[in-house]
């Protein structure tokens, strides 16, 4: 098993930049893909970023790309999100997910195992 914290979220105005973390626990967490996704109000959660669980594959949605970076420490356990040219519909609850075995593209079309408790992030315009 994993447990995820995210941390880093908060106001920024648009066209900013926010870089959010995500620490995880448990030894096998180099063998884990992990993603992030977000929530805005009254709206379905969403894919965001993935990365393989070396670090050498990364997948992004189509809102994100070019503008959103997804990288990982494995040996600080910690995946990042540094979010660049903010825009207010960025603005939502920020969730890593992880699960074991699987790839980036495929955090995607599957809700991982494993989830965070989430990170506000507000963009104002």
């Amino acid at each position: 098993q994993v447990q995820l914290v995210e941390s880093g979220g908060g106001l920024v105005q648009a066209g900013g930049s926010l870089s959010l973390s995500c620490a995880a626990s448990g030894r096998t967490f180099s063998t884990y893909a992990v993603g992030w996704f977000r929530q805005a109000p009254g709206q379905e959660r969403e894919f965001v970023a993935g990365i393989g669980s070396s670090g050498g594959t990364t997948y992004y949605a189509d809102p994100v790309k070019g503008r959103f970076t997804i990288s990982r420490d494995n040996a600080k356990r910690t995946v990042y999100l540094q979010m660049n040219s903010l825009k207010p519909e960025d603005t939502a609850v920020y969730y890593c997910a992880a699960e074991r075995f699987t790839t980036a593209q495929s955090l995607a079309s599957r809700a991982p195992d494993y989830w965070g408790q989430g990170t506000q992030v507000t963009v104002s315009s």
